[in-house]
C-alpha cells in the first residue's frame, strides 16, 4: 500500500505532534492532528494581557547558528524562516549579599577568568567545569544536507571523540547539579551553582549549553515562543495537514491488539491506519489506553523517575525600562533581606527573568518579567478545591512578590501595570501535562542510559500504535521534540518501505 493511502492521526499539536505531522506530509502519509487546546505549541507558549506578552517557554533555542546542523532541521519546519535572534554575553548573574556577584559569561574564556578571580580557592573545581564545556565545545554533529564524505568525516570525528573522551563524557553524565555545586568551597559560588541548575539534572547538559552558548548557536528568538509554534504550524499547513482543535481525545480504541482509531470526549470517533500520540504519557497511557498494554519497563519511569518540577509563574508588566541591567539568558537571582515563605516553601533568593531582550514583549518604553519558582503540584491540587482558596493565594503571591521586588528594585511597586500568575494546575488544565511538568523526565545518573539506548516509540502487545515528544525523550526541549517527531516518521518509513525524506 502506498504511503498516500495511508493515514496517521495525531495527538497533540505541540513541538512533536507538529514535528510528526511535518515530516509525515514530506514522506506522503496523510496526516490529522487532534489538539485539546485552541493554540499550537503545547508548552512553548506564551499569552498577552494588556499590551505585554508573558512567555513561558524559550530562553534560548539551540541550533539558531546558520553552522548548526540543527538549524537545517529548523528549516525544514519552518521556524528558522525569517528568524531574527539575540545573542546574550551572560547566562545568568547571581547576586550575593556580600556585595558581590557570580556572573555567567557565555564566553568560556571570560567564564573562567571571572570565577577565578572570585574564588581562587575553588581553582581546581573551576577550571574542571570549564575544561567540561571545552570538550563539549568540540563535539560537532554531522548536518543533514552536508556532503556524504563531510558527515562520514564528523561521525568518524565522534567516534574518535568517545574513543578518547568517553570517560569524561560517562562521568560528567555520573555527575548531578547539586552534587557538583557541593564542591565549591566559596559559599556564594556553592549557591550560584545550585540556583542555575536543577539538582537531579546531569551536569552535561549544562556543560552543552554553555558550550552552545560560546559557540553563538542558543539565541533568543525575538517575539519569544508563540510564533515559533505558529510558524511550526504555518509549515504543517502549508504541506496539506489536518489539524482539529478543542478536540480532546479520551480513548485510543483497539481491536485484538491492533488500534484502530481514536474517540473524542464528545463521542465521535475517527479510524486510523496508525494513531501517534505527542500527548502527556501519563495521560496517554494510563487514561486513552486504560493502563493496558504496559510492561514493567514501561512502567518504571512513572514509578520510579523524577520528573522536572512543576512550576509557578508570577508575571509583570511594567512601565521601566532595565537599560542598567545587561541581556541574559535567564535572568539574575539576588538574595532576600530574610526568608519568606511563597507558597508552599521558604525562599531565600528570588530569581528574575527581565525581558529587556525583547522590545516586542512590551509597549514601547515598557518591561515584561517574570519571576519563575519550583513549586509542588500536589499543593496547588489541594488549594483548587476551594477556587475561592485558589485565587486568593495566586493574589496574595503577587503582592508578596511586588513587595520582595522592591529590595532590588525601589520604586517597582508603583511601576507594575499587569500581573498574571500561571500554577502547576495552569499548564495541567491547558497542556493536560501530567503533575504540570513542563519537560517530562530529568536525566539522573540512574537513567542517563537513555542518552545511548533510546526509550521505545511503541508498547508492548500493540500494533500500529506510537508514541513520541517529551515522554519518551528524557531531557526534554524543543530540538528533542522535533527530533522524536522526526525519528517516529523515519521508523514508520522504514515499516513501510519507504526511503525517508528528511526535508
Amino acid at each position: 500500500m502506498a504511503a498516500e493511502e495511508k493515514s496517521l492521526v495525531i495527538i497533540g499539536a505541540g513541538f512533536a505532534g507538529l514535528a510528526a505531522g511535518i515530516y509525515g506530509r514530506l514522506n506522503g502519509y496523510k496526516t490529522r492532528i487532534f489538539e485539546m487546546h485552541n493554540l499550537p505549541g503545547g508548552l512553548c507558549t506564551s499569552w498577552n494581557r494588556k499590551g505585554y506578552t508573558f512567555d513561558a517557554c524559550i530562553h534560548w533555542l539551540v541550533g539558531s547558528s546558520p553552522d548548526s546542523p540543527h538549524n537545517e532541521m529548523w528549516k525544514t519546519v519552518g521556524i528558522a524562516r525569517n528568524r531574527e535572534f539575540v545573542y546574550a554575553d551572560e547566562y545568568a548573574r547571581c547576586e550575593g549579599a556580600d556585595g558581590r556577584t557570580v556572573i555567567f559569561h557565555s564566553d568560556i574564556d571570560r567564564l573562567e577568568q571571572h570565577l577565578l578571580e572570585l574564588s581562587p580557592q575553588d581553582e581546581q573545581t573551576i577550571r574542571e567545569f570549564t575544561g567540561g564545556i571545552r570538550m563539549c565545545n568540540k563535539f560537532r554533529f554531522p548536518a543533514d544536507n552536508e556532503p556524504f564524505f563531510t558527515r562520514l568525516g564528523k561521525l568518524m570525528g565522534i567516534f574518535f571523540f568517545f574513543m578518547f573522551k568517553g570517560k569524561k563524557f560517562k562521568k560528567w553524565t555520573a555527575v548531578t547539579g547539586e552534587a557538583f555545586a557541593d564542591r565549591f568551597k566559596d559559599p556564594l559560588l556553592k549557591d550560584a551553582f545550585r540556583q542555575i541548575w536543577i539538582p537531579e539534572f546531569s551536569m552535561l547538559f549544562m556543560l552543552f549549553t554553555f558550550a552552545y552558548l560560546h559557540q553563538r548557536n542558543a539565541g533568543y528568538p525575538i517575539g519569544g515562543s508563540m510564533p515559533m509554534s505558529k510558524a511550526l504550524e504555518a509549515r504543517y499547513l502549508e504541506l496539506g495537514g489536518v489539524i482539529n482543535y478543542n478536540s480532546r481525545v479520551a480513548r485510543i480504541l483497539t481491536e485484538d491488539g491492533k488500534v484502530t482509531g481514536i474517540r473524542l470526549v464528545d463521542g465521535t470517533e475517527v479510524p486510523a491506519d496508525r494513531v501517534i500520540s505527542a500527548a502527556d504519557g501519563h495521560a496517554t497511557l494510563f487514561e486513552m489506553l486504560e493502563g493496558n498494554y504496559l510492561d514493567e519497563k514501561t512502567r518504571e519511569p512513572y514509578e520510579k523517575w523524577p520528573t522536572f518540577h512543576s512550576l509557578l509563574f508570577i508575571s509583570l508588566g511594567v512601565n521601566r525600562r532595565f537599560d542598567e541591567l545587561p541581556l541574559t539568558v535567564s535572568g539574575i537571582s539576588f538574595p532576600l533581606k530574610e526568608p519568606v515563605q511563597l507558597a508552599d516553601r521558604m525562599r531565600e533568593r528570588l530569581p528574575v527573568h527581565i525581558y529587556n531582550q525583547d522590545p516586542t514583549l512590551a509597549p514601547e518604553g515598557k518591561t515584561a518579567i517574570t519571576i519563575m519558582l519550583e513549586s509542588d503540584y500536589d499543593y496547588w491540587k489541594r488549594l483548587a478545591e476551594d477556587r475561592n482558596k485558589y485565587l486568593q493565594t495566586k493574589e496574595d503571591i503577587v503582592s508578596q512578590v511586588i513587595m520582595l521586588l522592591e529590595q532590588r528594585f525601589p520604586g517597582i511597586s508603583e511601576q507594575v501595570e499587569v500581573t498574571d500568575v500561571a500554577t502547576p494546575m495552569t499548564f495541567e488544565r491547558y497542556t493536560g501535562n501530567w503533575k504540570g511538568s513542563f519537560e517530562g523526565w530529568l536525566i539522573t545518573p540512574e537513567n542517563a542510559y537513555t542518552m545511548t539506548r533510546p526509550m521505545s516509540q511503541t508498547l508492548p502487545g500493540l500494533k500500529n500504535f506510537y508514541m513520541c515528544g517529551q515522554w519518551v525523550e528524557p531531557g526534554g526541549g524543543l530540538p528533542t521534540s522535533i527530533l522524536s517527531g522526526r525519528r517516529l516518521i523515519q521508523t514508520i518509513c522504514k515499516e513501510d518501505g519507504i526511503r525517508f525524506r528528511r526535508s
